[in-house]
């Protein structure tokens, strides 16, 4: 069953379950990412608007056995009764709970996650945690291409900056003043340009 984060206690009704599909299946395309990432106890991937943290918990463990909080700041999953929780900590990026559910689904736990901010990748999904290298995240192309002519542009830049960052190279907005920079140089040979620089 799937359960809004707000719900602690789990109404396991078919209206419930119905809901959180709806909720999730209404989240923007934002072209998945290709790289898993991996914490102590969980595996996660991630698209620009949303994490997905898949926790295994002992086979029989019924969704009304476990605790589950996502507040804006902090993630717990727990089996009730538990001493040790089994993910307890600080999300590495602020999230909306409103938006966030959870669902029991066999032998796993499945957290979606949405974020605030939807247009940058996260390097972990608990703040200490092992951490993936952004830099080798390609959207799937099929994914790319159901965005909306604006959206893609702005996650094609978002990936042009990241690579030419990760090269020591200028990103598209440096390029293109330093293009308008020369434009005016051009037009003004004049003057002394030699102190000139581009923040």
């Amino acid at each position: 069953c799937t359960v809004p984060v707000q719900k602690k206690t789990a109404a396991y009704s078919q209206n419930t379950h119905l809901r959180g599909i709806a909720r999730h299946s209404t989240h923007h395309v934002n072209s998945m990412a290709n790289v898993v990432g991996e914490g102590p106890g969980y595996t996660w991937t991630q698209t620009l608007s949303d994490v997905t943290v898949t926790v295994p918990v002992e086979a029989g463990l019924r969704g009304r056995d476990l605790a589950i909080e996502m507040t804006r700041t902090r993630l717990l999953v727990k089996k009730k009764g538990a001493e040790e929780a089994i993910i307890d900590g600080a999300f590495s990026k602020p999230i909306k709970p409103d938006d966030s559910l959870w669902t029991k689904d066999g032998d796993n736990v499945i957290l979606e996650v949405a974020k605030v901010n939807k247009m940058e990748w996260w390097k972990s999904v608990v703040e200490g945690h092992p951490e993936i290298d952004t830099s080798k995240i390609e959207p799937e192309n099929s994914k790319l291409s159901d965005l909306d002519g604006e959206t893609r542009s702005m996650v094609e830049k978002m990936m042009f900056d990241q690579r030419q960052k990760q090269m020591g190279l200028p990103t598209s907005d440096e390029m293109q003043k330093q293009e308008v920079l020369k434009k005016f140089m051009a037009e003004h040979p004049e003057m002394d340009f030699s102190q000139a620089k581009i923040s």
